[in-house]
């Protein structure tokens, strides 16, 4: 049995402190980087790209029906090109416009960096991000549940 001198106070943490945050939230348990690129991307990056992927499958859907106006597009139309934009790209390239744009990239966990996650993965990480909650509920590595199910993580390039 250790004797109280052996044990230090970072062995134990505390839960005032919320226990203890070295890798947390950081992509650290992930075998990931804390930053730069392969780090975690974060969730101002994230919410920007999926705002540019929403834009660019409005104007899709858009063009696609047109003569029809704005105020009359359908958010069903619109949702099924966001759908197709992600399964198609994410799954062949590892990454959306917005994705791109913002210098990140969608990679299968403990895949080595620039191959694409796959139609299968790409499938599920699309059908969760486009139920909406699954994207906006993470885990304690800060993974959206839409990544966690499909076994990717959405990093920085």
């Amino acid at each position: 049995m250790a004797s109280p001198e052996d044990i230090s106070r970072e062995d134990v943490g505390s839960w005032l402190e919320g226990g203890r945050r070295d890798a947390a939230g950081s992509g650290g348990r992930l075998g990931l980087p804390d930053a730069g690129p392969g780090s975690l991307a974060r969730l101002g990056r994230r919410a920007v790209a999926l705002v540019v992927d929403w834009a660019v499958a409005t104007l899709i859907a858009y063009l696609v029906t047109s003569p029809v106006s704005f105020a009359e597009l359908n958010s069903w139309v619109t949702l099924g090109v966001f759908a197709l934009e992600n399964l198609l790209l994410v799954s062949t390239v590892g990454f959306t416009l917005g994705h791109r744009l913002l210098g990140m990239q969608v990679r299968t966990l403990g895949a080595p960096d620039g191959v694409a996650p796959g139609f299968a993965r790409g499938a599920v990480r699309t059908l969760l991000l486009c139920l909406v909650i699954p994207a906006v509920v993470w885990d304690r590595d800060g993974r959206g549940l839409h990544d966690r199910a499909a076994g990717t993580v959405l990093v920085r390039r």
